[in-house]
């Protein structure tokens, strides 16, 4: 099928992007074009009929993977038509983001990942996509303007319900901030898919951060596909604050995630039940990974290396 009839704009700079999105027809719908891998699929098949379509690929300004310091430490920007492959491939997501880093191979196909773009994907806020989880793990900012000016929205209040997040209709998503992860810090993503690149039937991301004696002093566990948008397991993470985490500990975390945290729905994929399995399992085993990866952490530490 073809597109129903559109206007097309192709602005080279973010206030440009933004007066189109100010000034347009309030009864047309508006469509900022990013990487295209979910919006085209949905106008070809008329299920998204755009009136105007902002086309953000000559903005050279929001495709840029920078990093500065501040009193808190190294923080990550991306540029919101950073495009998935870039990031997959940049030593500095590796070096300041890594739970990002391991997730971004999962994400569909390399073909994919070459134009899809990391802003698109958080501002279409699919509930089985990988990367909104992996920001709710990373406490990531996402800075929104509009002619009205700037603000930045935490991933916890960004995602709002399937498909729906904080944006305004005149607000377009211009970067995403991380902080650095800790030197003694630990992560992992798994997710299970019925073949490589599918959308994923559960997935999970986990970080945790110990104290010298193996205490844990914080932790981040997240899931997706397993309801209407991304979720933090917050009452599993206080299980874990100021335990020594094991084996029995770690069953129990993730037994409660799945048992009172998600809603997984049923469809032609999956059972409910099936997912809160899938949940439970991967939950155990991407914090019993991160805690690996943090306790080993502290040795490379206590020996004056380096960390991811």
């Amino acid at each position: 099928m073809k597109p129903a009839p559109f206007r097309y704009c192709a602005p080279e700079t973010v206030d440009e992007a933004l007066e189109l999105l100010a000034t347009g027809d309030p009864e047309d719908e508006v469509k900022l074009l990013a990487g295209g891998q979910s919006l085209v699929p949905a106008m070809n098949f008329r299920l998204a009929r755009p009136g105007l379509l902002i086309d953000l690929n000559r903005i050279a300004e929001l495709a840029s993977i920078a990093t500065r310091d501040d009193a808190e430490g190294s923080i990550l920007r991306l540029g919101a038509m950073v495009r998935q492959s870039a990031a997959e491939h940049s030593p500095d997501v590796a070096r300041l983001a890594p739970l990002m880093g391991e997730a971004l191979p999962s994400v569909a196909h390399t073909q994919i990942r070459n134009r899809g773009t990391v802003g698109g994907s958080l501002a279409h806020a699919d509930p089985a996509a990988e990367l909104p989880a992996v920001m709710l793990a990373l406490d990531a900012r996402m800075h929104l303007r509009s002619v009205r000016g700037e603000r930045a929205v935490d991933a916890g209040d960004f995602f709002l319900g399937l498909f729906e997040t904080a944006l305004e209709p005149d607000e377009m998503l211009t970067a995403i901030e991380i902080d650095a992860a800790s030197a003694v810090e630990g992560s992992c993503f798994e997710e299970v898919s019925r073949r490589r690149g599918d959308y994923a039937l559960a997935g999970a991301a986990a970080r945790v951060r110990l104290d010298a004696d193996g205490t844990c002093r914080f932790a981040r566990l997240t899931f997706l596909s397993v309801a209407d948008l991304p979720v933090r397991a917050l009452e599993a993470e206080q299980m874990l604050l100021g335990e020594r985490p094991h084996d029995e500990l770690l069953r129990a975390v993730a037994e409660h995630a799945a048992r009172r945290e998600i809603d997984p729905g049923s469809d032609i994929h999956a059972s409910s039940a099936f997912r809160r399995h899938l949940a439970a399992g991967l939950a155990r085993r991407t914090l019993a990974t991160a805690v690996s990866r943090a306790t080993a952490a502290h040795g490379a530490t206590d020996h004056g290396g380096a960390s991811s």
